[in-house]
């Protein structure tokens, strides 16, 4: 069983001021933590609308090791990492991308500078009639969440990894409303994991003299739901990287080697030349 990240607890930096291989944001992030990879997509230049995106292997140092080129996928707004028993390494993100973002899920293996197509991959819907579907894999629990929109209006799913795989819809661990982002409804999510029987998620924008100016250190809060309940568990506001300039929040993941970390991405420098951080929170032996 997996304990619960308190949100309370200082975050310490892990990466700082990281490149990538196309100069946009961050958008979400996820490890392999069987080979010390750390894989990060961001969106191809001029890709918003059609939902290009790059997606980037890095070490644990932030050393960018390759990358590949996902054509029509979607916006990037969360991903996973599955190691397979066989040793396979499978990528999972949203694809069929509709309005920049996709309607769907789909898996696929990392080789350095190839392009991929919604043509060249298996694409998932496992929930017919939703949206803006986007997933994140819990390597501790072998589950899958699903991020979707149902009449407008996000939500979670989640299956046993194993039955997702074998397109196996028909009994999911849990389903509920997406709740308790920020205090301010109208702030962006920014991404979320699924670590156990919890998802965290994110909110925030970047630093902005009129709305979000820079000496109150942002408005990115974290946010934790119990997946058995539904209900918010903990919100807790974060200052963590307040020295950056830009400072806009951008994913969330878990590594869990030794003491597990919930790791949050903050997005640095100028428009065309972004970089990122990493800070993260230790696990504090949280009550699940």
């Amino acid at each position: 069983m997996t304990e619960r990240f308190d949100l309370s607890v200082p975050a310490v930096r892990w990466l700082w001021k990281k490149s990538l291989h196309e100069g946009t944001v961050l958008q979400s992030f996820a490890f392999d933590e069987a080979h010390g990879h750390l894989y990060a997509l961001q969106l191809a230049p001029g890709g918003a609308e059609s939902g290009d995106l790059c997606l980037n292997r890095l070490d644990y140092e932030g050393t960018l090791l390759g990358h590949m080129h996902l054509q029509g996928f979607g916006h990037g707004v969360s991903m996973g990492v599955q190691n397979a028993a066989d040793g396979t390494v499978w990528i999972w993100t949203e694809a069929a991308a509709e309005n920049g973002y996709g309607q769907g899920v789909t898996r696929f293996r990392f080789f350095d500078g190839a392009t991929r197509t919604g043509e060249d991959v298996a694409i998932r819907k496992p929930m017919p009639g939703t949206t803006n579907n986007q997933p994140s894999v819990c390597t501790a629990s072998q589950r899958i969440a699903i991020r979707y929109r149902l009449d407008g209006r996000p939500r979670y799913r989640i299956w046993d990894l194993d039955a997702f795989v074998a397109r196996d819809y028909a009994d999911p661990v849990a389903d509920l409303a997406q709740t308790g982002l920020h205090p301010d409804p109208a702030i962006p999510f920014q991404g979320y994991a699924l670590y156990g029987d919890h998802l965290y998620q994110l909110a925030g924008t970047a630093y902005d003299e009129a709305t979000n100016p820079p000496e109150e250190h942002g408005n990115a809060y974290l946010s934790c739901l119990d997946i058995r309940t539904g209900e918010l568990v903990q919100r807790q506001r974060t200052e963590a990287g307040h020295s950056l300039d830009h400072r806009e929040p951008e994913g969330v993941a878990v590594r869990h080697g030794g003491t597990p970390w919930l790791c949050m991405g903050l997005v640095s420098g100028a428009a065309g030349a972004r970089r990122f951080s990493v800070y993260h929170k230790p696990q504090s032996g949280q009550p699940s």
